[in-house]
Formats: structure tokens, C-alpha cells, sequence
């Protein structure tokens, strides 16, 4: 399984959030370039970049520069979401050296955007992210609640051509209280699709658990609270993935 340390800007900062609210922030200390190449040192493959301010659609944010400058930093590649709300955003991350954007507003509020992203630049560099809130699917920051199941909205990304989502419990996000194994699994046999969790790792068992839900196609995990609190090491997560 797929270990990719998460680093989540607001105002440039790395911060992480408890249950996705803006108001619950825990701040970091270090530079998220430095942050980032010793992700990358310690044999990060992919890194998982968010701009929460992006999100909030908050203005004059040092993000977006921040997130050129670990691009520039590191040789593996950035997985970039936070605050995509039309094709034109989308392009522009891509343009800067991102490798895979996770657009999840978009893709709900416009599912021809969504299809055309994917005949422009493939599924490979198009993912849908899924954050839900007792199962439903949440826009706009993680702040409006949509009339949608997130297992029915996986299925319909799914046959418009996407291949891999990043499913987030919001209940379980930054709060250290272990992954929703049960409803990722759920996700991925409903969906088809490639699923990368997100939400909640606490410990290397966590991770374990969710490595026994590779047959179902959740082939990777974002961590991100744990390693900054120092549960384990960003080395020793990795080690649990490969089993």
C-alpha cells in the first residue's frame, strides 16, 4: 500500500484541521518546501498537497507560490487539491508541475467540466475527491451538504471515466480516532474504482487494516496528523504499508 504524507497550507503554513473546520486549526512548525523534501528523504513516493484557503475560497493567499516551490523542490510528484472550481483552475496547477489534481466541488456542481478535464488530460492526472459526512457527500469546503450519497456519487464518476477517487470520512479527518475502513472498502466494491483513504490514521495498525482492503482497490492512504505528532515515522508508515 501507498503511503503519502499530506502537507495542508493555510496562509503557507503547514496546518492540519479537525473535522474539516476552518476554525479548529493546528498549526505546524517548519517551511512546507522543507517539510517536503524530508517527506521526500525519507522515501515518500507521491506527496499530497491542499490548499485549505483555496477551499474556503479565501483570497490573497501565499499558496498557490508555496505550492510552486515544493514542485520545484522535489523530484516525486505532487498530487494538488483545494479550491477547483472551474477548468481554468484546474489548468493552471496543472501548468505549474502538479501531477494529479483532486477535484471535488467541481465534480459534483459540474459534471461536464468533469468529463471534459478527462478527455483534455486523461484519468491519470484527474481524480475526484469524496469528502462525506455520515455518508454524504460535502462541497464547498467541506461547509454544504449535498442530497447525495457518497457511494452513489462514486458510481457516477466512475462511468464518467474516472478511475481513482480519495474518499475522506471528515468525522475521522485530523482527529487521530482511526480510518473508516468499513465505508472506504464499501466505496471501492461499490465504485470499481481506485481508492486512495483519507482521514483518521492514528497508528501502524491502521494502517495494516487498511492494507487488508487492497483486494477491494483501496491502494493507498494519506497521512498527515500522525507523522507531524510524531505517532511514527513518515519511514515506519511505509514499512507497515508494504506489509
Amino acid at each position: 500500500m501507498l503511503i503519502i504524507p499530506a502537507i495542508d497550507l493555510r496562509n503557507g503554513q503547514c496546518v492540519r484541521l479537525r473535522q474539516g473546520r476552518r476554525e479548529d486549526v493546528t498549526c505546524y512548525d517548519g517551511d512546507p518546501v522543507d517539510v517536503a523534501r524530508g517527506f521526500a528523504g525519507e522515501g515518500a513516493e507521491w506527496l499530497h498537497v491542499v490548499d485549505l484557503d483555496g477551499a474556503f475560497t479565501e483570497s490573497d493567499s501565499p499558496n498557490r507560490q508555496t505550492l510552486k516551490s515544493i514542485i520545484a523542490a522535489v523530484k516525486i510528484p505532487v498530487q494538488f487539491g483545494g479550491g477547483l472550481r472551474c477548468v481554468e483552475d484546474v489548468e493552471r496547477v496543472l501548468e505549474l508541475g502538479v501531477a494529479r489534481v483532486v477535484i471535488g466541488t467541481l465534480a459534483v456542481e459540474s459534471p461536464d467540466s468533469l468529463r471534459t478535464l478527462l478527455r483534455i488530460y486523461g484519468s491519470h492526472r484527474i481524480a475526484v475527491g469524496i469528502d462525506a459526512r455520515n455518508g454524504l457527500v460535502m462541497t464547498r469546503g467541506w461547509e454544504k451538504t449535498e442530497n447525495l450519497r457518497a457511494t452513489a456519487f462514486a458510481r457516477e464518476v466512475a462511468s464518467a471515466g474516472v478511475e481513482r477517487i480519495v474518499y475522506t470520512d471528515i468525522m475521522r479527518d485530523g482527529v487521530l480516532s482511526g480510518p473508516n475502513v468499513r465505508e472506504t472498502c464499501e466505496l471501492a466494491r461499490q465504485s470499481g474504482l481506485k481508492v486512495t483513504a483519507s482521514g483518521g490514521v492514528a497508528s501502524l495498525e491502521d494502517i495494516a487494516q487498511l492494507r487488508e482492503a487492497e483486494p477491494y482497490g483501496v491502494d493507498s492512504v494519506i497521512v498527515g496528523r500522525a507523522i507531524y505528532e510524531s505517532r511514527f515515522s513518515l519511514a515506519e508508515a511505509i514499512s507497515a504499508g508494504e506489509g
